[in-house]
């Protein structure tokens, strides 16, 4: 029983570890929906724009676009309602450009990293509690003391960020005094930006 646990709290910590770079949350019907809709888009555009004797460039160029929204589509995975898309005057409906807004929105609202990484913790700690007995006490533990470090170094980047926007003529010195950081904490800096 004790192995099981530790395994579950091993593979937990080797995530936390090895960051959430692989980490994505799966999209919605609607992101699905907009997937589907942008490659349809973008095979009628290489089309019409072949068929319309353009410049050899902008036939290139939408013909490459149709084959790169593809790869959105195989990503995403398929919609399980395939939006009106089979002819021109399907595509310029105002549906299709409420779809579009709609995916949008939904893309810019989704978690982030940090509450990601707060769910990851409070989970760690729940599993902690299961475990019951000296380990699981020093496991809630450590992820409390990882939760509240995670916490503070998110909020000392916001204020770092926050400071920089606000003191343009400072922000040279602000970035060159954080140039000897190491490529590792550059990194984690830099996902916390974004």
């Amino acid at each position: 029983m004790f192995l099981r646990y530790s395994t579950v709290v091993c593979l937990f910590f080797m995530g936390m570890v090895c960051g959430c770079d692989s980490l994505r949350l799966a999209p919605g019907e609607v992101q699905k929906q907009n997937a589907y809709l942008h490659k349809q888009t973008a095979r009628m555009a290489s089309e019409a724009a072949i068929g319309e004797g353009v410049s050899d460039e902008l036939a290139a160029l939408s013909s490459l676009s149709a084959l790169q929204s593809e790869a959105f589509v195989f990503d995403y995975g398929w919609p399980n309602e395939l939006p009106a898309a089979e002819t021109v005057k399907d595509i310029l409906s105002e549906s299709s450009y409420d779809l579009a807004r709609a995916a949008s929105d939904v893309s810019s609202t989704r978690a982030d990293v940090w509450d990601i990484a707060d769910g990851a913790i409070d989970l760690g700690i729940a599993v902690a509690g299961l475990l019951g007995g000296v380990w699981g006490v020093r496991i809630a533990s450590i992820l409390r003391t990882a939760k509240l470090n995670s916490n503070a170094l998110h909020e000392v980047v916001l204020g770092n960020e926050l400071f920089k926007k606000s003191n343009d003529d400072m922000a040279g010195a602000f970035k060159s005094a954080h140039a000897m950081q190491s490529k590792p904490t550059r990194k984690i800096v830099a996902e916390m930006k974004s």
